[in-house]
């Protein structure tokens, strides 16, 4: 259980990678890293030090990049591409789909300051598009890990994964409340609250928030059940569905426009196997804005007060459905 009385340690995603990486470059030679011009940003230094023959400068130019990283998979490297979310994807689709996607290449497209949290930059650099992208593209696996510890776990996870990888991460400093101990497997949830009066499925930093919430929800007495998918494709389907045939209600809730997220995949199984009620936390069809991240959490409602609300809208549909 996680006590959310207690003082949380509050540290970045993106060191969680950074951390990982170098963990992976020590144990494989075949690790390589390309960065476009945001070496500090993505936490890349420290494996340039120990390793400056296997870490690539490319600059900005990200399509060379993911071009250069698929190329490398041929000799046997794994390379890891690392710059902001949006760069990652929306700058460079055409390159991932072609070269990467359609060609089953090994690269790992490591992504960091997604979602809304990249705050003051602003919407051009904010991306709240980017898992729908990536998860349509045949053969692409998304992970969207919730702190520092499964982050790391994540990225050494992938290392040993043979295929392309989408690995989605932040800028701001989030609690740590994972434990490295737990195994992290791809494609496999994680129940960290039980319960039986309705299913919050949330992913990346909406999952401390869900927890938050769950607890609120007692004063209520609502007994939520928190799922963390770190992995939106592929879906951990048996975990949801479980819990929804117990529950009869979800949440989903995503640093994401709701379009295309992981709601979107929950609302395709459930439709196809058990459907019941369903609210989704989310960005609703908007571009992101500048300011600082917790001002824009709670401008668009990605937080545990709105996550209580929509469980309390989908438990009045559940009465009313049932």
């Amino acid at each position: 259980m996680i006590d959310l009385n207690t003082k949380i340690e509050k540290k970045d995603t993106r060191s969680g990678f950074g951390d990982g990486l170098v963990q992976i470059g020590k144990v494989n030679k075949n690790i390589v890293a390309l960065c476009a011009d945001l070496t500090g940003s993505l936490k890349m230094t420290k494996f340039k030090e120990l390793f400056p023959n296997r870490f690539f400068q490319i600059g900005i130019a990200e399509a060379n990049m993911i071009g250069i990283a698929a190329g490398m998979t041929i000799g046997n490297k794994i390379p890891f591409t690392g710059t902001f979310a949006n760069f990652s994807t929306s700058r460079v689709y055409d390159q991932i789909r072609q070269s990467v996607s359609y060609s089953n290449k090994n690269v790992k497209i490591c992504a960091s300051h997604a979602g809304i949290t990249l705050g003051e930059d602003g919407a051009t650099h904010q991306v709240l598009e980017d898992i729908g992208m990536m998860k349509m593209l045949p053969g692409m696996t998304v992970i969207n890990p919730c702190d520092y510890n499964q982050t790391k776990l994540a990225t050494i996870e992938i290392s040993k994964f043979f295929g392309p990888v989408y690995l989605r991460f932040g800028r701001p400093k989030v609690p740590v409340f994972t434990d490295l101990k737990v195994k992290f497997e791809i494609g496999k949830g994680i129940i960290l609250k039980k319960g039986e009066d309705v299913t919050i499925v949330a992913t990346g930093h909406l999952v401390w928030e869900s927890l938050i919430a769950s607890e609120k929800l007692k004063n209520i007495n609502i007994n939520a059940e928190v799922i963390n998918i770190h992995t939106i494709k592929p879906l951990d389907n048996k975990i949801i569905l479980d819990s929804v045939k117990k529950t009869k209600c979800i949440v989903s809730a995503e640093e994401h426009q709701i379009n295309g997220g992981l709601g979107d995949s929950i609302s395709q199984l459930l439709v196809k196997n058990f459907p019941i009620p369903q609210e989704y936390v989310g960005v609703k069809d908007k571009f992101g804005e500048s300011g600082k991240p917790e001002e824009l959490m709670l401008k668009y409602g990605l937080n545990s007060e709105n996550i209580i609300q929509k469980v309390v809208n989908v438990i009045r549909r559940k009465k009313i459905y049932l």
